[in-house]
């Protein structure tokens, strides 16, 4: 796992699709987590201050010490910190949307059996841009083609699974998403292109550091896997593009 920053404070680094942040009661197979891997690259203790799901790949930042957590947590929570991803969804999605849909909260069967279950939904908002899109000869019923869109996201707020419910509430789902997803179109990719994950990267962090007061933009490039499938589509000039 590529380190991609770190200082006195922080460490940020590349996570790949597929590895958890934390142990968690819902995957307790699971022998291998973020957290655990980091910790043992730098030799010191890390405490997460935001959350990347287990299939999202892309930029992950733990702080140093809990006192700078606390501190980089408040920024996430005041909306001070800008989030990149890129994504490919099923459809041609107009040029850009911003989604504002309350999502209810997610909870998980075992970990949050305790929490209420009769809570009000959240405020979420989504921002996204269209960049490119490609018409496959790929037929998936009832079409005799298949049409993808290639997005830039950028939520403004931080609900469990928010770029994928978001884009399963505007019709317009992510490739590779098992939950809230299109199955026949995963299987398409699995089957075309040997794509066995989500479409889903956090190539962007944008904040001011709580401590030194730099700007900060932490840069995560695309793994090969969501690369080549970005080879494969026409798509290659977006590689660069997006992670500079």
């Amino acid at each position: 796992m590529e380190i991609i920053y770190q200082d006195n404070h922080f460490v940020a680094v590349n996570k790949p699709s597929g590895l958890l942040v934390h142990r968690s009661e819902i995957d307790r197979h699971e022998t291998q987590f973020a957290l655990q891997i980091v910790r043992d690259m730098i030799g010191q203790r890390v405490y997460p201050v935001h959350r990347l799901d287990k299939p999202t790949s892309g930029v992950l930042l733990f702080a140093l010490s809990p006192e700078d957590a606390n501190k980089m947590m408040q920024l996430f929570a005041s909306g001070s910190v800008e989030k990149r991803y890129l994504a490919i969804v099923r459809g041609y999605a107009p040029e850009s949307e911003t989604i504002n849909y309350a999502l209810k909260e997610q909870l998980d069967r075992v970990s949050d059996r305790k929490a209420r279950k009769d809570k009000a939904a959240q405020p979420a908002i989504t921002h996204y841009q269209r960049l490119a899109t490609v018409e496959l000869p790929y037929a998936v019923a009832p079409y005799s083609t298949s049409r993808y869109s290639l997005l830039e996201v950028t939520p403004k707020t931080g609900r469990k699974h928010q770029i994928r419910r978001h884009m399963k509430h505007v019709f317009h789902p992510l490739v590779g998403d098992t939950t809230h997803g299109d199955g026949k179109h995963n299987q398409l990719f699995r089957d075309q292109f040997d794509c066995h994950r989500l479409l889903l990267s956090a190539v962007g962090l944008n904040f001011k550091h709580p401590v030194t007061q730099e700007q900060l933009a932490l840069i995560a490039p695309l793994d090969n896997s969501f690369g080549q499938v970005m080879i494969r589509l026409g798509w290659d000039k977006w590689l660069h593009q997006l992670t500079i």
